[in-house]
């Protein structure tokens, strides 16, 4: 009989049961899929020897999540970082781009650079103490007051009507806000704004890195931590009540609100059970994945070192297009999130061949098929893309849901990114990892802090199951190396 249960292994359900083994207790993981990772799986996807991430690809937060950085992920998984983070393309030839070098960045964005600077230069000084603001939840004192202050404010800003005062041409806002896309949210919003800023900030103080083999180079170090420390992880075991689990003293639960509803039965409290039940899931996601015969022939001089490349144009067609969706439409021209992780990593493809991560955003529970238009948009910056398709795959957001049970309608963030979205996850709660069940925790992207590669979910998780059930404290995660 385990000490812990661990429903699902993806990156959070990993990060928990890492966090409890090392603490000492026998751990056992139980996986619906037939391999580990969740959003972090890597796979043959279409033709042998072509690698493709299944959900993530790149990851800004791999170098600046407090777990990954307690459990020092650098030092376990190869991890490529562009010069180059990300890049927006516009038309006529020309593209923003965003550096690691934040003065790079500024001396290219031309008229707008100095701005550009002065909005980002204080964030990307405070990444350590955003991040510990950001990755915890809101109904909190933040540790650095004046960090967060400065993060707020910005935050407001660029969410809102004033969001192009301090600028004059097309760049820098194209930059900001294709970066803030991530959050599949209205814009301007106060949640896409504050995705967007944190994220760019992290694209400047270390870069958005990618795993050489995959994502699932993440997963494995996780599982690989686990196993060292006595754990056992079972895969092709689905659970759909919690009396599936093996007897024991604590289960964390990488699942959604919905999931534990449904596996918890009449155990749960009325109020909380129709908190779960009333959660808000956001829009979804439809996926293309290509292989290529060569490189993306972008027009625009610098697009190829990019590691990530936001596809939509200006900041006002990037708006026009996520707000559809807001709005429950397909877009003409839609916002594609572009990852050329091939570009780094010679392990991805054979000699001669490229893969190509494509997403667009799409309403929830969408069966449309968005590879014309994708394909579409690529062309309009990359002329002859067409001509370079080996083959495609799509996976959209219905089918998306189907792949994991955690992504309802196809959303990949497990709830809607906003406001309330960002308090009420899944309940509003100063620990909103602990549900009314005595010994069970909620460890999935629908607790704080949310969606991303973080582990942070789990670690929170973990954190108070450790001290109400077992009377410890965080063990150490690192290798112990000098």
């Amino acid at each position: 009989m385990p000490d812990v249960n661990v429903v699902g292994a993806g990156p959070n359900g990993l990060a928990a049961a890492a966090i409890m083994a090392r603490a000492g207790l026998s751990v056992e993981v139980f996986e619906a899929a037939g391999s580990i990772g969740g959003g972090t799986r890597t796979t043959e996807l279409m033709q042998p020897g072509h690698f493709h991430d299944v959900c993530s690809a790149v990851h800004p937060m791999a170098l600046a999540s407090p777990f990954f950085r307690a459990f020092e992920l650098a030092r376990r998984v190869d991890l490529v970082t562009p010069e180059l983070s990300f890049a927006s393309p516009l038309d006529g030839g020309r593209a923003a781009l965003a550096y690691r070098s934040l003065d790079r960045t500024a001396f290219e964005l031309g008229k707008d650079g100095a701005a550009y600077r002065h909005l980002m230069a204080p964030l990307v000084a405070r990444t350590a103490d955003i991040m510990d603001f950001t990755q915890d939840q809101l109904l909190r004192i933040p540790r650095n007051p004046l960090a967060a202050g400065i993060f707020g404010a910005r935050t407001a800003e660029q969410g809102s009507f004033l969001w192009n005062l301090r600028f004059r041409e097309d760049k820098a806002p194209a930059l900001l806000s294709g970066v803030a896309a991530h959050a599949i949210s209205h814009q301007p919003s106060l949640a896409a704004s504050g995705a967007g800023l944190m994220l760019g900030a992290l694209g400047h103080a270390g870069g958005w890195p990618i795993p050489v083999g995959g994502s699932a180079a993440i997963a494995a170090a996780l599982a690989q931590d686990i196993r060292d420390h006595g754990g056992l992880i079972h895969t092709d075991f689905p659970v759909d009540r919690l009396t599936d689990l093996p007897p024991a003293r604590a289960s964390l639960l990488n699942v959604s609100p919905r999931g534990f509803a449904g596996m918890a039965g009449g155990a749960l409290p009325h109020r909380y059970r129709s908190s779960l039940e009333s959660f808000r899931y956001g829009n979804g996601s439809c996926k293309v994945d290509f292989i290529l015969s060569g490189p993306v022939p972008w027009q625009a001089a610098g697009l190829a070192d990019a590691g990530t490349v936001h596809v939509g144009g200006t900041r006002e067609e990037l708006a026009r297009s996520e707000n559809a969706v807001t709005a429950g439409r397909h877009p003409d021209r839609p916002y594609v999130l572009v990852a050329q992780p091939s570009r780094f990593d010679a392990t991805r493809a054979p000699a001669g061949r490229h893969t190509l991560w494509t997403y667009c955003h799409v309403p929830a529970g969408s069966t449309k098929d968005m590879t014309e238009a994708v394909t579409a948009q690529l062309e309009r910056f990359a002329p002859g893309f067409r001509d370079l398709i080996v083959d495609s795959n799509t996976v959209t957001a219905a089918e998306l849901s189907r792949y994991n049970r955690n992504y309802i309608g196809g959303d990949f963030s497990v709830g809607t990114m906003d406001l309330r979205g960002l308090i009420q996850r899944p309940v509003v709660s100063p620990v909103p990892w602990r549900t009314p069940l005595p010994g069970v925790y909620l460890c999935s992207s629908a607790t704080p802090p949310g969606p991303g590669v973080t582990g942070m979910p789990g670690m929170h998780a973990a954190t108070y199951a450790l001290k109400d059930m077992f009377g410890m404290g965080l063990p150490a995660l690192g290798l112990g190396l000098p």
